[in-house]
């Protein structure tokens, strides 16, 4: 039947003037319900369904270079190759035929291409082989699509 206004403090009280129906203080066998109060701080939007704050809804690794190692990190990945009619064009000696390495590192949010003669000592950026990588788990799809394009043992 209708419900009644209490004056005074009401510690679980949620009603505009602090009062609350007796419905709402009591469950359907007449119990208090249990409405715990989320804790100080808790980032609820005003959402609960049981009265308890919300889980974190932070997801690790979700992006976060610092599960990956850093983006400071270098990693590298290398692969043997024939270059295509026309070789490779590289920043330092121009173009470059025949049996190649290439590798592929990445560092510091970006990836970098780079080749040398099989076997010798000195690299040579790939022209145009430098790129930023948002996610240092992308590396392998850059290699995979660099090695792609740059082998070309039937010309």
């Amino acid at each position: 039947m209708g419900g009644q206004a209490v004056t005074g403090a009401d510690p679980g009280g949620a009603g505009v003037d602090g009062a609350r129906s007796a419905s709402d203080r009591a469950g359907t066998n007449g119990a208090q319900a249990d409405r715990a109060a989320p804790a100080a701080g808790a980032a609820t939007a005003g959402m609960t369904a049981d009265g308890r704050p919300a889980a974190s809804a932070e997801v690790p690794g979700a992006g976060m270079t610092a599960d990956a190692g850093g983006t400071g990190t270098p990693r590298e990945l290398t692969a043997d190759l024939v270059a295509g009619p026309g070789g490779v064009m590289t920043d330092e000696v121009g173009v470059v035929t025949g049996e190649l390495t290439l590798k592929t590192r990445y560092a510091d949010g970006q990836v970098t291409l780079c080749v040398q003669y099989k076997d010798a000592d000195e690299w040579y950026a790939v022209t145009g082989g430098t790129a930023r990588l948002a996610d240092p788990a992308g590396l392998d799809a850059v290699h995979t699509v660099a090695v792609a394009l740059l082998h070309r043992p039937e010309g």
